[in-house]
């Protein structure tokens, strides 16, 4: 069961909904059947609304962050990783650490190409920078992604 916080998000993403940009979306994001993002569910949110959101939601926790990360729905894992993201910005070596290791042990909710943009640069790059990079060639080779990559 979700938490109250996380309903409370949900349900005003639900009231943002768009029947008609989330028709769009299927398409674009190639969801048919044998498609990168077969049966990905769109609620039809532009992104600038999500980022709003995110600002509003910034003092989510990250287990709470988690928890949404974890939703059946395109965007509600998009405002995840767009608070993850802001999170990671501004949080100590600790927390940096924490979200970089919830980012790639959820890789499975992070499943399209807009997710990764949004997210893999300023979260594992970010994370990576100076370090040793081998795991980015693990995720290479991985077909962790690979329905990214098509």
């Amino acid at each position: 069961m979700a938490s109250e916080i996380i309903q409370e998000i949900q349900q005003r993403i639900s009231c943002l909904a768009d029947e008609k940009r989330a028709n769009h979306s299927r398409l674009l994001f190639k969801t048919g059947p044998g498609q990168y993002s077969q049966g990905d569910i769109f609620r039809g949110i532009r992104v600038p609304v999500l980022r709003k959101l995110a600002a509003e939601y910034r003092t989510l926790s990250i287990v709470e962050t988690a928890e949404l990360l974890s939703s059946s729905f395109h965007e509600d894992r998009l405002l995840a990783l767009i608070i993850l993201v802001r999170l990671f910005a501004r949080g100590d070596n600790e927390t940096r650490q924490r979200i970089y290791t919830l980012y790639l042990d959820n890789t499975q909710y992070v499943n399209n190409w807009d997710l990764v943009d949004s997210s893999a640069e300023y979260i594992v790059g970010a994370f990576l920078s100076g370090k040793k990079t081998s795991v980015l060639y693990h995720l290479a080779r991985s077909n962790i992604f690979q329905s990214v990559q098509d």
